[in-house]
């Protein structure tokens, strides 16, 4: 970018979540200042509208979820991407790819459960299976996932799920299939909770963030089993502001962040998935198969419908609490 007014003039500033800055540290941040001499200011945001309004005169590049992404993009706060400055959309994988947003990770979230109490892989079937196999089972608290879990265990193939939820009827069948095991069924609230319920033998099966998973399993001894196959996902996002008088270095760091390379040092400090072609080459079979970056998994899971959210999480979200209540 030419032609800025020195009075606007400061340093880039890239704002992340706090649960992956110091990954994004190591791996993206400080060799992007090594390599181009571009120094970076980097802050921690808690991802709300109120922080991005307050900061956006002083924010250049900022990593958003599924939903800030669609809010930013469509009130005109992100700018949209010039796909041709950060390595083409071809260098992604597909899900990666939007109008205001170039994928910075995805978060898998997967059926999992302690090997030593179940043989074998269980399916979202087996976790309604309380006769078969008897136990606690732990949900996230909240219809986001559930819904379409309950779906998927009712029959539904994953690529209907969505359209079935949008009928009144598919809501209906999802909180039978719910009710089903409404009685066997612990909640967790935040990520951190989910492997913990696990570990603890609270619970026989769970969902569970797989990088969570994966942190747990590598600080103890006990292993867990991941059923990736059948699992949901969400991919955030890195957004430029619109207007930023740093664009063309903006540009610059998210094609960086976009190198295959930097995003294996991330993917292995965090048990999180990315999104850049070319990312698993060379990869061990035995590794490329549990790899959260296999792009496989973005087939046989289901990415998260943001925008079905974003129309129905208020309704859906009343008649979850009004459901878990009686």
């Amino acid at each position: 970018m030419t032609g800025v007014d020195p009075a606007l003039a400061r340093e880039l500033t890239v704002a992340t979540a706090e649960d992956v800055a110091a990954a994004q540290h190591e791996a993206y941040f400080a060799p992007f200042t090594q390599a181009t001499g571009t120094k970076l200011h980097e802050v921690v945001w808690d991802g709300s509208p109120a922080a991005l309004h307050a900061n956006a005169a002083s924010w250049d590049v900022v990593l958003v979820d599924g939903a800030g992404l669609i809010a930013g993009c469509t009130n005109g706060s992100f700018a949209k991407l010039d796909w041709a400055a950060i390595g083409g959309k071809d260098h992604y994988q597909p899900q990666a790819v939007t109008d205001c947003g170039a994928g910075a990770f995805t978060r898998h979230f997967v059926l999992a459960w302690d090997r030593d109490k179940f043989q074998g892989a269980p399916s979202w079937s087996d976790f309604w299976d309380v006769a078969k196999f008897p136990g606690k089972r732990a949900l996230q608290r909240g219809p986001r996932m559930n819904l379409e879990i309950a779906l998927i265990a009712d029959g539904v193939a994953p690529g209907d799920v969505y359209r079935t939820l949008r009928t009144d009827d598919g809501v209906d069948r999802a909180f039978r299939k719910l009710e089903q095991i409404k009685p066997y069924l612990v909640w967790w609230r935040s990520p951190a909770q989910a492997p913990k319920l696990l570990a603890s033998g609270d619970v026989l099966l769970s969902t569970v963030p797989s990088d969570r998973l994966a942190a747990i399993d590598r600080g103890t001894a006990k292993r867990f089993g991941m059923q990736q196959t059948g699992g949901l996902y969400e991919v955030e996002s890195w957004a430029m502001l619109k207007d930023s008088p740093n664009e063309a270095d903006a540009a610059k760091l998210i094609a960086a962040m976009g190198d295959p390379a930097a995003q294996n040092r991330f993917t292995a400090a965090t048990g999180l998935g990315c999104l850049a072609k070319g990312l698993t080459d060379g990869m061990p079979p035995d590794q490329f198969a549990a790899s959260p970056s296999n792009p496989a998994l973005l087939t046989s899971a289901l990415q998260i419908d943001e925008p079905f959210w974003r129309d129905n999480a208020d309704r859906l979200n009343e008649r979850f609490d009004a459901w878990l209540a009686h």
